[in-house]
């Protein structure tokens, strides 16, 4: 006699298909990518910050608008002007492929690239506000006693300003290790390439799979809370 064929399978014993396994390449590229945001982002972040808070620019205004542009943008009309400017048919992007043999869009590296753009600017306000506090008497005094510019940044401005160094690296980074929708423009969600974290979560939540986006949602949700935790004790021992 046949087995009986139910929606269970043959019998009914079939047994049921296990959700998929959690990505841990994730979570290795989306600390790959977050900490080379971070690093690109200190790059551009102190000096532009010292610029804001220590030099008289024409039209500051519009400068510190621009600085918190992308903020504001829409994270897919940001990642899209960032797919134009770095994209293969692009001045930028051409130049890149002739330096690196590689294209920019669609890699972990322009992942790290748009993360990089989206943390940028809480690192640089953070640092602006920072320096802006460093005591000018100070300053005054190491030009005083034949110390340069570069000396007097190097020595004096930027370790008076370390704590708001520290409090804006941990905020860049985790608003490096969140970001969403300009990676996913930029880089796209390529398991095991530029799949981050963030997409991970996109993914399992489509595919059925509880156990994955709710392990990737407590991780992140950790992490950036102890840094934004982080970032408020220093800045209010800064304060004081």
């Amino acid at each position: 006699m046949l087995p009986l064929l139910t929606k269970e399978g043959v019998g009914g014993r079939f047994p049921r298909p296990s959700p998929p396994m959690i990505d841990g390449s994730a979570l290795l590229l989306s600390l790959r990518v977050s900490v080379c945001a971070t690093l690109l982002s200190l790059l551009v972040g102190v000096p532009v910050g010292y610029a804001l808070a220590r030099r008289r620019l024409p039209g500051r205004a519009a400068w510190e608008s621009l600085v918190l542009l992308p903020l504001v943008l829409p994270p897919t009309v940001l990642g899209y002007y960032l797919l134009t400017l770095f994209g293969r048919r692009s001045p930028l992007g051409q130049a890149y492929h002739a330096l690196t043999g590689m294209d920019i869009v669609f890699t972990w590296q322009g992942a790290a690239l748009a993360a990089s753009v989206v943390s940028a600017p809480l690192l640089i306000r953070t640092m602006q506000t920072a320096f802006a506090e460093v005591d000018e008497d100070l300053i005054a005094v190491t030009r005083t006693m034949g110390a340069s510019e570069m000396q007097t940044f190097w020595c004096v401005t930027l370790p008076l300003a370390r704590r708001g160094l520290v409090a804006g690296t941990a905020l860049a980074f985790a608003r490096a290790l969140g970001d969403f929708g300009a990676t996913l423009m930029v880089a796209g969600d390529i398991p095991g390439l530029t799949r981050t974290m963030p997409l991970a979560v996109y993914d399992a939540v489509l595919q059925g799979n509880e156990r994955a986006a709710l392990t990737f949602v407590l991780l992140l949700s950790g992490v950036c809370i102890l840094f934004s935790f982080a970032a408020s004790a220093l800045s209010s021992r800064r304060e004081t």
